[in-house]
């Protein structure tokens, strides 16, 4: 049995690693066993039907063998430390679990005694969760840097999910900061586990003819995840967006998660201030429109710079190339207007469908909600234009526009002002594959 003490300071030490969110997995449940990873697994986040979902965030030990300068679990600080057994750990997730208390178990460690030792560790809590204990919840598994190939493979046929935290941008920081991990300590397992699960989904192909669908895969069905801290190393944002692009095409990485770095240990290495939540926004914002909108980070920013904190990026790359614009609304395909600033992807989709049947305007756009104090600037409706045509008075007014937006709070299920939402797989079916009653519901704003 966990005692209170133990379990503040475990789950208090796993409060700092933000990639433990996930849309959970399709894996097949038993007909003995308990639990469901389905459309679970959303660590403070909300399902579709509004009920909000949690994981168990928890560290098997703080009890550290690496000395990470940034780390406030690093062997060399002064921190009361506390360790679980695989079956206090299994005992504690089921009685959270028949509690409702959660869904599922996001799961870490620190290294205590060695790499192995500690993959060991959580390799045995998960199999026994889902063998002993039959538990068929969401699991995320936090991977050790240097530990065993073997040790590796074998956690991840338990898992939904594993996540290798790169941690800092470039090897010179690693050096600096983190001496015990190297590029290739944290580069080696998601090289391995993206080969395994390449390979899982080649069988599936072999054995039934067909594509696997996302998230129904045997093998780490809900993918790999990174974080990276923002701040804490002179790395720029460039960089920072080069190292994630390669991840996404080397890897396949289901999402990089980016940690504004805040001072929580003092060193002379560190930076005494925050890097602050703005420039964490950015790369989100940057991040989006590499997996999403079909960027590249060489047209989103150059390796030597920051993204600007005055516009999110999209605008910043449409005020730098001014010869793709204005683009004409009734014309322009999909990645034309995914590129236009205000123009998410469900409202690309919806003016596709919309213009089919009618010649689109500017209050037609309004009523499909786009947003049109960042997209007049950049769009024509039938030849008209009703945007700035100065350069300094279109930033001027995407920055207006970036502020109005930032004093009100935005709701969890509003659709339409960000452009950030994304059409589902029907919805696509439904807006390019449809009748008249696809563009009235596309012109309304309504599906």
């Amino acid at each position: 049995m966990i005692d209170e003490e133990r379990l503040k300071i475990l789950t208090d030490g796993a409060k700092y690693d933000v990639s433990c969110s996930s849309s959970g997995s399709r894996r097949k449940n038993k007909a003995d066993g308990l639990g469901n990873a389905s459309f679970g697994g959303i660590c403070h986040s909300f399902t579709p039907d509004g009920r909000c979902i949690s994981l168990l965030k928890m560290l098997m030990s703080n009890d550290c063998a690496f000395d990470c300068v940034y780390c406030p679990n690093r062997r060399s600080a002064d921190a009361p430390r506390a360790s679980v057994t695989p079956d206090e750990m299994c005992e504690l997730v089921m009685g959270f679990y028949r509690r409702n208390f959660i869904e599922g178990l996001f799961l870490s460690s620190a290294v205590l005694k060695s790499p192995d030792y500690t993959m060991e560790l959580l390799y045995e809590t998960i199999r026994k969760l889902r063998e002993e204990y039959r538990f068929n919840g969401y699991i995320h598994l936090k991977g050790i840097p240097h530990a065993d190939r073997a040790l590796t493979e074998k956690a991840a046929a338990y898992a939904d999910r594993m996540s290798y935290n790169v941690e800092l941008p470039s090897e010179k920081s690693l050096r600096l900061l983190a001496p015990q991990k190297t590029k290739e300590s944290v580069f080696s397992p998601m090289r391995l586990l993206a080969e395994e699960k390449r390979e899982f989904a080649l069988e599936h192909k072999k054995r039934t003819g067909r594509e696997e669908r996302t998230g129904t895969g045997r093998f780490l069905p809900a993918g790999q995840t990174t974080q990276m801290i923002v701040g804490a190393s002179p790395e720029t944002d460039g960089q920072i967006l080069r190292l994630t692009q390669f991840m996404y095409r080397k890897y396949d990485l289901k999402r990089v998660y980016y940690s504004s770095y805040v001072p929580v240990v003092n060193d002379p290495l560190l930076p005494d201030e925050q890097a602050g939540l703005l420039r964490e926004h950015r790369l989100y914002q940057a991040d989006w429109l590499l997996r999403f909108y079909g960027f590249t980070c060489e047209e989103i920013l150059p390796e030597g710079e920051n993204l600007s904190p005055e516009y999110d990026p999209k605008c910043a790359w449409a005020l730098r190339n001014p010869q793709f614009f204005p683009v004409e609304i009734n014309r322009a395909g999909v990645e034309e207007l995914l590129r236009v600033p205000g123009i998410g992807a469900k409202g690309a989709y919806k003016i596709v469908a919309a213009r089919r049947y009618a010649r689109l305007t500017f209050e037609d756009l309004a009523k499909m909600r786009i947003v049109l104090k960042r997209a007049r600037h950049f769009i024509t409706c039938g030849g008209k234009f009703c945007g700035e045509k100065n350069g300094e008075r279109v930033r001027g007014a995407l920055i207006l526009a970036e502020r109005s937006e930032s004093a009100r709070q935005l709701s969890l299920f509003d659709g339409g002002q960000g452009g950030m939402l994304l059409p589902t797989p029907q919805e696509k079916r439904f807006l390019l594959h449809s009748s008249p009653e696809a563009a009235r519901a596309a012109l309304t704003g309504q599906f």
